[in-house]
């Protein structure tokens, strides 16, 4: 039997998240209509009562009308701008692949200021909420909030390469940016499909075990869809590594000592902070196997480049342990949080910044690689010509 090429898993991929893009635009658009006018369709909850149950959807429902009635213009903003996004996004990439330049940069320019938009009244919505109001909790307030700037963030610089000339660096922004607007049909998946797992849980805490890995896995798949995007075996003036092997060994070292506090702290609070510890773990297991994986395989066949941007995000997944717990140690000296919401929204946070972290580097190599070669081109240019002794 043939294995499936990369092709096909690729444009098997591709459908998948237009599939899920598309099926989500209406229900996010329609999201919280009901808050405005009684009785109004929302075709998310609908689906939600019947994949789960009525009451599930209705005791999670009902904490929520006095936070969402003080932001609700804000909030409605955002949730039909979000829904537009689901359905320009796969425009964007279609667009993309069919190499319709011009189409691209005008739906790019909508796709941006739609971003800027929506993200304005989620700020809105999360200035006038206190954090211990959000649904969920602080540790959710905490995860929308990082979630908010680091969509905005990456679209920024997404622009900024683009205009740069750097159409490698503008799609590895742009799918980062994209992957954090995943995040919102992701969650409503899970608020379906984690309940057959956990039952007996309510949506509140479904919420909680999910936020501990859609930051690794939106990331993670913004990664895997640059690197297969990106063929090239070397980039011109990118030579050696900026992470040398005795840094990644002490990034392993330090990340597993982190790990192993982040598991006894969980574990310290019974069943609840073991959903919580495997809603971590599995996912940054997997996403931990595949990087190292690639990064050895890339070794192997001589691919500098694709070698050395899997060893900057391994490195970078290697540190978000260490960075999970001085942000929970963080949040519960001065944000007043207790240390199980404390621990919480570090992990949670974790992942998704030390991608972005990692992004930055990786545009950071390039720009320095284009300034080597700059250089090389001034020196070359100014080398005098080899003279020839006259004959005789």
């Amino acid at each position: 039997m043939n294995r499936p090429s990369r092709a096909a898993w690729r444009r098997t991929a591709t459908v998948a998240v237009v599939a899920v893009c598309v099926g989500y635009a209406p229900i996010a658009m329609t999201e919280l209509w009901p808050y405005a006018y009684r009785g109004a369709p929302a075709i998310g909850e609908w689906l939600l009562s019947r994949a789960v149950s009525p009451r599930y959807v209705a005791d999670a429902l009902a904490t929520r009308i006095g936070p969402y009635g003080r932001s609700l213009a804000a909030l409605v903003l955002h949730a039909v701008l979000g829904g537009a996004l689901m359905l320009l996004g796969p425009a964007q990439l279609l667009s993309a692949v069919r190499r319709r330049i011009r189409l691209h940069r005008a739906l790019g320019v909508v796709f941006a200021l739609t971003v800027y938009a929506s993200m304005a009244g989620a700020a809105v919505y999360l200035a006038r909420t206190a954090p211990g109001d959000a649904f969920s909790g602080a540790a959710f307030w905490i995860v929308l909030a990082t979630i908010l700037v680091g969509t905005v963030m990456s679209v920024t610089f997404g622009l900024l390469a683009a205009v740069g000339g750097f159409p490698d660096l503008h799609r590895r922004w742009m799918l980062l940016c994209y992957g954090y607007l995943m995040t919102a049909p992701l969650l409503r998946l899970e608020w379906g499909a984690l309940p057959a797992l956990l039952p007996g849980l309510s949506m509140a805490d479904v919420n909680r075990v999910a936020v501990m890995h859609l930051g690794s896995v939106v990331v993670f798949g913004a990664l895997i869809a640059s690197r297969a995007a990106d063929r090239r075996a070397a980039v011109p003036g990118v030579r050696g590594t900026w992470v040398p092997g005795p840094v990644l060994v002490a990034a392993h070292l330090v990340g597993a000592a982190a790990l192993v506090w982040i598991a006894r702290s969980f574990l310290e609070w019974g069943a609840a902070g073991e959903r919580l510890l495997a809603g971590y773990l599995v996912p940054f297991a997997a996403a931990y196997a595949v990087m190292a994986g690639c990064h050895r395989r890339a070794g192997r066949a001589g691919r500098s480049w694709a070698r050395e941007e899997w060893r900057l995000h391994l490195t970078a997944l290697c540190l978000a342990p260490p960075f999970s717990a001085g942000a929970a140690a963080l949040f519960e000296r001065y944000a007043g949080l207790d240390r199980y919401t404390a621990l919480t929204a570090g992990v949670a946070i974790g992942c998704g910044m030390l991608a972005f972290a990692a992004t930055t580097v990786v545009s950071l190599r390039v720009l320095a690689g284009r300034e080597v070669r700059k250089r090389e081109r001034v020196t070359t240019a100014r080398a005098p010509e080899p003279t020839t002794a006259p004959a005789g």
